[in-house]
């Protein structure tokens, strides 16, 4: 899937509704193959992803986890050192 998309389950503060939205158009641009829809196909598009967010929204309110919460700091720097090692060579 799409690398732009991250994880939003289980971290605090927990995601944003910013987040979240980002996420959903990342997925629908995805899907769609379209960055920047035609005006002809822009209902279509801006409604895929607010139906996205919303429903989302009810899966992070709805899962559950025993896990301790992910810190975002924490969790950003494994990623840098992840591609850090990864664009090293």
């Amino acid at each position: 899937m799409c690398r732009n998309i991250k994880p939003l389950f289980n971290f605090e503060p927990p995601a944003t509704l910013g987040e979240i939205e980002a996420s959903a158009l990342q997925y629908v641009r995805k899907v769609s193959g379209f960055a920047k829809p035609s005006e002809i196909n822009q209902a279509a598009f801006d409604q895929a992803v607010r139906d996205i967010t919303r429903i989302s929204q009810l899966l992070l309110n709805e899962l559950q986890t025993s896990a301790p919460s992910k810190n975002r700091e924490i969790e950003l720097q494994k990623k840098r050192e992840i591609n850090k090692k990864r664009f090293e060579k």
